[in-house]
Parts: C-alpha cells; sequence; structure tokens
C-alpha cells in the first residue's frame, strides 16, 4: 500500500494513481492529521487484491471504513464520465483530492492524458477559483471540472472572475450533496453549465448524471424504495470488513442507504433510508422537509434533523442558512405543512450563519443536532 498526503500539490499523488491504473501498489490518499483514519485502514496489512485505490472514509455512520476500488471500476467510470458530457477534456481539481470526487478528476484527466490544474485546498472564493481555471479556459477542447453545491453558490453570489471562468467550462459536474432547485435556475440563469451527480466512493465517484445512469450502469430500486446499483464501477469491498462488504450486495448489486423513485425515467433521490422521523406515530422524511425550506423565498440551506422528545416520541427540527433577511418562520411553517402536511412542520427552527459539513459539501448531521440544538440556553 503506498500512502500519500495531499497537502497542497498533487503532483505525487497523480504519478501514484498513474502506477496503480497500471498494476503499481494500492494508493492510499490521506491528508495530514488523520491517524485514526490511517489506523482504520491497517496499512501494514496485505491489500486485498485487484485493488488500486482505497478511499478511506467514515460515511454516514461516522465508523472508520475503506472503500477498494479496482483500475478497472476506475477506468469505467472515468470513462463513461468522458462519453457522457461530451469526450475527454481538461479537467480543474476544485475539491478536496482525498476523496473519491477528487480522485476521479485526477484519473479522467490521466486517462485523457489532458492538462490538469488545481486549486489550493483551504479557502474557496470565486476570485480564487477563476485563478486556479485559468490554465484550463485557456485550452481550447471541452474544459470540465466538479465543484459541490457550497463551491457553486460562492462562485454565483461573488460573480465577477468567477463567474466569467465557470461560464467557460463546459460542464461542471455538481456533487457530494443534493442541487436544489434554486440552485439549479440559478446557474442556468447565469449561464453556468452544470449537471448534478449522484454517487459515492462505493460507484468510483458519479454512477448518476442529471438523473440517468451512466453507460454500463444499472439502477433499480428495491421494494422500500431503496436505490440499487449495478455496474463495472463498482467497490470489490470494504477494507478488511467482510462483514460490510456482505451486507451491502445482493447477488451482485450494491445497497445504497438512498431512497428514491424515478420520475419521467429519472432517479430522483429522496433522501436517506434512515432519515425518517418518527413524530407522534407519523413518519416524515427530512429530505422532503429540507426540499420545501430551500425552495421557499430567502432560504439557501436547511438542514432537517429529528429531536427526542417525551410526547411526540420524536419532533421535527429544523437548521436554516438565510439569503439575506431571515424569512418568517410561520412562512415556512405554512409551506411545509401544504406540502408535507401538518406533521412534518418543524417545531424548532434555528437560524444559523452556515451548516457543519463532513468531507466536501456533506452535512453533517449528527454535528446539527449536538451543535445547534442540544445547546439549550
Amino acid at each position: 500500500m503506498r500512502e500519500v498526503l495531499v497537502d497542497g500539490s498533487v503532483d505525487e499523488l497523480g504519478k501514484a494513481l498513474a502506477e496503480a491504473l497500471e498494476g503499481g501498489p494500492a494508493v492510499l490518499p490521506l491528508t495530514p492529521g488523520s491517524d485514526e483514519l490511517r489506523k482504520a485502514m491497517a496499512p501494514h496489512e496485505p491489500v486485498e487484491p485487484g485493488t488500486a485505490v482505497i478511499i478511506a472514509t467514515s460515511g454516514s455512520t461516522g465508523e472508520p471504513k475503506g472503500v477498494l476500488l479496482s483500475a478497472d471500476a476506475l477506468r469505467a467510470s472515468a470513462t463513461a464520465t468522458h462519453q457522457r458530457l461530451g469526450g475527454p477534456g481538461h479537467w480543474l481539481l476544485a475539491t478536496p483530492a482525498q476523496y473519491i470526487g477528487g480522485v476521479q478528476v485526477i484519473v479522467r484527466a490521466l486517462l485523457a492524458g489532458s492538462t490538469l490544474a488545481s486549486l489550493p485546498p483551504g479557502r474557496f472564493t470565486g476570485d480564487l477559483f477563476a485563478e486556479a481555471a485559468a490554465p484550463i479556459v485557456a485550452k481550447d477542447g471541452p474544459r470540465y471540472t466538479a465543484l459541490v453545491p457550497t463551491q457553486l453558490t460562492r462562485i454565483l453570489d461573488a460573480g465577477g472572475a468567477g463567474l466569467a471562468a465557470a461560464k467557460a467550462f463546459d460542464a461542471i459536474i455538481i456533487g457530494a450533496a443534493a442541487t436544489s432547485a434554486g440552485l439549479r435556475e440559478r446557474a442556468a440563469e447565469a449561464g453556468v453549465t452544470i449537471v448534478p451527480a449522484y454517487g459515492m466512493s462505493e460507484t468510483a465517484s458519479g454512477c448518476v448524471y442529471d438523473g440517468v445512469a451512466l453507460d454500463g450502469v444499472r439502477v433499480e430500486l428495491a421494494s422500500d424504495g431503496r436505490i440499487l446499483i449495478n455496474g463495472p464501477v463498482l467497490t470489490h469491498g470494504y477494507r478488511l470488513r467482510p462483514d460490510l462488504t456482505a451486507e451491502a450486495f445482493t447477488d451482485g448489486w450494491f445497497r445504497t442507504g438512498d431512497r428514491g423513485q424515478f420520475t419521467d425515467g429519472r432517479l430522483e433521490v429522496l433522501g436517506r433510508i434512515d432519515d425518517v422521523i418518527n413524530t407522534g406515530g407519523v413518519k416524515v422524511s427530512a429530505a422532503a422537509v429540507e426540499r420545501v425550506l430551500t425552495g421557499c423565498p430567502g432560504v439557501r440551506e436547511s438542514c432537517v434533523v429529528g429531536l427526542p422528545d417525551p410526547e411526540w416520541g420524536e419532533l421535527v427540527a429544523a437548521a436554516v442558512v438565510a439569503e439575506g433577511p431571515r424569512p418568517d418562520v410561520a412562512v415556512l411553517r405554512a409551506a411545509v405543512r401544504e406540502s408535507a402536511g401538518a406533521a412534518a412542520v418543524p417545531k424548532r427552527v434555528e437560524f444559523v450563519e452556515a451548516l457543519p459539513l463532513r468531507g466536501p459539501g456533506k452535512v453533517d448531521r449528527s454535528a446539527v443536532v449536538a451543535k445547534i440544538f442540544h445547546p439549550i440556553g
């Protein structure tokens, strides 16, 4: 196993990935200070056969695990992505390189033999994005990058050089978190071409683009609405965890932790299987309430969680990031009541400057509960 610390330049990671794709040592990308994740990966134990990359992640449960990806899975994902976007192109790496989204940007550029530029880790602004994008924007041929919704929002808010650079990309993949209808509209109005993607480490990054599976990927729904995925992009298991591997796969199908539905032939992700809040005997989807709230004027982001309650069992609580002046809570509650029913109306609403994150753009729900709702008074 070849450990690569991702801190600043991604040259070393690019070289390691190039070797891994050709049968070299498996690559474990890490950031300085990620000692617990490193320890969980047992770097001195033999690597599972056929592994090119190990993505160390705490996942949605907080339990450290290593997702094993073969060179074939990485190649299949990158090739299908280029086919869907319009052919091989030049890439800007603008998300953390230790996660699958960042790794795949590098892999795509390697397989295309094209230019790869990168945004230094840390603070993200429209001007910094424009500066990093300059080498890509100057190239002929398709230009691509991948962002999380928060990054795109900042670019649209700031305008100027960052927005001009974003408009120069032939496609910007938006992943890691759901892309709201409002953000889609803002991007379209600004002339920015975005492609919302759904995927995870276990699928070698995005495998469903704008609701349609990539070539070679099959998506079905289980009886409970759970999203099932099959295809050459899948992981072949979890690092030293055959129990988790057996639990995640059924007859070659990967059992995600997400619920979905098909609307006009396109997959719509409805939220996590475990995001259901049981309040007064009524089951409420946290994701459904979040969609209503983020569709309200004056709301940029929201996170809905269930809090223990002696009367209701759980009560619905919403953390809201306002866009400009805070919207009237009564208006927000009325919108939820109309769209999702009385049981879904948040009994607690807290306005915050930003939602706590884990990983690139993913809201940390446990931190929302602990840091926003538990410290009362």
